[in-house]
């Protein structure tokens, strides 16, 4: 099980999660069937079950799991066999959307507990691109925020696509790379209280933060990192990535720039200098290894000068995969938000979290839509995240 930490879950217990949320929406919500295992509820309802409690339950083990696992699966498989309505699928998007959110969990636990990379999942796609300098200039107007009911399934806090007012504004074309979050360090940035707000810079005194979480001091001239359970040097042109909003905050701060909104992010990301809006950055067409770094296409964050097919139309590269990109709006809900059936998905959330676009290298193409948004605690540096910047007009 490992020992208890407070941003982690016990990984046998994340994987009956996983198998009890199929269970609970599958079958138990939409097929009306009984609970497979009597007191399923009581040991995996994460809405329910508080988080230090899940160290020690009485779970069934790896095998009673993993055979669990497979029962929901097979049930699953026979309704399907049969047929559903688009109420039910509804359920069945839900579900395999949320096993794609702790796949990509297990991903970083693994990080965060020096566990051994993950083997038989990852492509090996590291060719040196280097970096990418300069800004998208972004003209102003106004912009459709959010999802619409023709893009299929969506997140309640998605909902609905609305208009809202846009200034003109410059965004960096690639995300920060560890080269350039290197300067801000050696600049002294960590140890300079002007870059920090006040909650940043008590987070930065609670932690003793001199640097990015995995990054070892500099030596011989040399950046390394703990990546798994080794320690690597790091990739000068790679994305830089474990950071927490206060750090990209900081960062912002110290080269005289700041974060976008996501409504301005989203803009730079699907908006067209004649004012259209596209489905993906590129276009139409659906992500693959030549436009995006998702789907454990590679082993971690490549170049953030790679992959010029998947730039948007203003030039913006990599909006999709390879980090999670931090923006400076508060997880908030949109005009007349109202809770789809997985009530505490979202409502319990908002107005203590920030927002973060784009998916990272280790998430799916199902989960990383341009109009999704992630939301995590602006302390948090275990999760695939990184930032780009925004130019001060």
């Amino acid at each position: 099980m490992g020992p208890y930490l407070e941003i982690v879950n016990p990984v046998l217990w994340e994987i009956g999660h996983i198998a009890w949320f199929h269970e609970y929406w599958t079958l138990r919500e939409a097929a009306k069937q009984p609970p497979l295992i009597e007191r399923s509820d009581r040991l995996w309802d994460s809405s329910n079950v508080p988080h230090k409690t899940r160290w020690h339950l009485d779970l069934p083990d790896r095998a009673g799991t993993f055979a669990y696992m497979a029962d929901v699966l097979a049930r699953q498989e026979e309704l399907l066999a049969r047929g559903i309505d688009e109420e039910t699928r509804y359920f069945y998007d839900l579900a395999i959307r949320h096993e794609d959110m702790h796949v990509e969990a297990l991903t970083y636990m693994r990080q965060t507990s020096s566990n051994a990379a993950p083997s038989g999942l990852c492509g090996t796609m590291r060719a040196a691109a280097g970096g990418l300098a300069g800004d998208a200039s972004v003209p102003g107007g106004r912009w459709q925020l959010g999802s619409t009911s023709g893009e299929g399934f969506v997140f309640d806090n998605e909902k609905w696509a609305h208009e809202e007012p846009l200034a003109p504004f410059r965004i960096a074309r690639a995300a920060v790379s560890n080269a350039e979050f290197a300067d801000f360090i050696e600049a002294g940035g960590y140890r300079t209280r002007e870059f920090w707000s006040e909650a940043g810079w008590a987070w930065r005194e609670r932690r003793a933060a001199e640097r990015p979480v995995y990054w070892q001091p500099k030596r011989d001239g040399v950046w390394t990192w703990r990546r798994y359970r080794t320690v690597e040097e790091l990739a000068p042109n790679a994305a830089v990535v474990f950071v927490t909003w206060f750090e990209a905050e900081a960062y912002c701060r110290w080269a005289g720039r700041r974060l976008p909104t996501e409504i301005e992010w989203e803009a730079a990301a699907l908006g067209t200098p004649d004012g259209q809006r596209r489905r993906w950055p590129w276009g139409d067409a659906a992500p693959d290894a030549s436009r995006a770094n998702l789907d454990f296409t590679s082993d971690g964050t490549i170049d953030v000068g790679a992959l010029p097919a998947g730039d948007s139309a203003f030039g913006c590269r990599q909006m999709i995969g390879n980090v999670w990109e931090w923006t400076s709006s508060d997880f908030q809900p949109f005009a007349g938000f109202s809770p789809d059936p997985y009530k505490d998905y979202s409502a319990p959330w908002f107005g203590t979290r920030k927002v973060l676009r784009g998916g990272c290298w280790a998430t799916s193409h199902r989960i990383a839509r341009p109009a999704y948004r992630n939301f995590f605690t602006p302390d948090r540096n275990d999760v695939f995240a990184g930032f780009r910047t925004c130019a001060l007009d």
